[in-house]
């Protein structure tokens, strides 16, 4: 899996493919019982479950598509918001964008490796990585006007056409997609590391390697595998979905989404400035 709010989830995870003598294991089906475990259970554990307290809604209702969309419209519209404050004192709170790349990588990393989601820190993590992207998005504007809203746009029209495509069928999520995917992003985040190193101590000027012909290609490149990550967040939540997860994961998948959408819009953002650039 690419993203790891999904790829370190039992919830989302692929099939386990090394299961003792050969077969194939599904993820956890929620909300069933099987015969065999039905078999096993021995004395203790039925009087136990006898014991219990009776489940609430909240403990049996499982994660539905509507969830994920109301979790992310809410995490967006606290990104929206954070942005434009963001972007309104990049002149007098120019650290403000700053502190929220920083805040926003540090809450990215903890809710990723999260086992049971936090809205709060999910919600913090909306609103730091809102700041931040104001704040950019502010800095690339003052460069290229309209940038931003052309980035949007062709943000919106990626997730829309990569929505499209799985929804269809015609693309699926299968071994050979993500092994693809798996390479080109390792190689990717290679080839960034090793740009911006350059660039930070002067070997390298302007955009370094993403300058030119091949800064074009390399963002092009980029694009793909945000869109293709995208469409393996959308596996990843119709697993969950049709498995029955809790409704509490809809926390996570709304994360996910979100992490592969701020990714996928930089993208852009930084393409058309270097598109734009060499006009």
């Amino acid at each position: 899996m690419s993203n790891p709010v999904f790829s370190n989830s039992n919830v989302f995870g692929e099939p386990r493919r090394n299961a003792p003598g050969g077969t194939t294991t599904a993820p956890p089906q929620y909300g069933q019982y099987g015969q065999q475990g039905a078999q096993a259970a021995d004395a203790a554990t039925l009087q136990n479950m006898y014991e219990a307290p009776a489940a609430t809604p909240v403990d049996t209702r499982r994660m539905t598509y509507t969830d994920v969309i109301m979790k992310t419209a809410g995490q967006f519209a606290l990104l929206v918001v954070m942005a434009a404050v963001s972007w309104t004192l990049v002149d007098t709170v120019p650290m403000l964008w700053v502190g929220g790349m920083i805040v926003g990588l540090v809450l990215g990393l903890v809710n990723a490796f999260k086992k049971n989601p936090s809205p709060l820190l999910i919600s913090l993590y909306s609103i730091a990585q809102g700041a931040f992207l104001g704040g950019i998005s502010a800095f690339y504007e003052a460069q290229f006007d309209g940038i931003v809203l052309q980035a949007v746009l062709a943000t919106f029209s990626v997730f829309g056409v990569a929505l499209a495509l799985f929804s269809s069928g015609k693309v699926r999520v299968t071994p050979k997609f993500t092994r693809f995917l798996l390479i080109g992003m390792l190689g990717y985040l290679v080839f960034s590391l090793l740009n911006m190193i350059l660039v930070w101590t002067g070997v390298l000027e302007g955009w370094g390697m993403r300058g030119g012909t091949l800064g074009i290609v390399i963002g092009i490149v980029a694009v793909v595998l945000a869109s293709m990550s995208l469409i393996m967040d959308f596996d990843s939540i119709q697993r969950g979905v049709e498995g029955g997860a809790p409704a509490k994961y809809a926390w996570s998948a709304a994360f996910g989404l979100m992490v592969t959408l701020i990714w996928l819009y930089l993208e852009l953002l930084r393409l058309i400035a270097i598109l734009r650039g060499s006009e």
